[in-house]
């Protein structure tokens, strides 16, 4: 499968889970999403926090920040229910939740 169509198939996932987390009674803000080659390095290169091949690179990772009741939610674990959804949609997708990182978001394919 092509970048590209991988990148649109990430972008319907989310709004699929981010409509999930709505009508569960949550909201979010975007956190990161693209990470611009000439800040975090092409992919492969690292030159800030992000990994060298972060997700994030390739516009196929997402961070979600989540909120209840207009409140910031810290505690990783709430976003349990979601990373189980956001996996469920797709055998490709996968939660930062498995790696200490739960709002993070990505398609794990390429």
């Amino acid at each position: 499968m092509s970048l590209s169509k991988a990148q649109r198939e990430f972008a319907l996932d989310i709004a699929d889970l981010i409509h999930f987390i709505y009508e569960s009674g949550y909201e979010v803000t975007f956190g990161d999403a693209y990470r611009d080659p000439r800040v975090h390095g092409k992919l492969g290169e690292k030159r800030s926090y992000s990994s060298p091949y972060s997700n994030h690179k390739r516009r196929l990772a997402v961070d979600l920040n989540l909120f209840k009741d207009g409140e910031y939610l810290t505690d990783g674990e709430a976003h349990r229910p979601f990373a189980d959804y956001w996996e469920a949609i797709r055998p490709e997708n996968r939660s930062g939740i498995r790696f200490n990182d739960a709002n993070h978001y990505e398609r794990n394919e390429l």
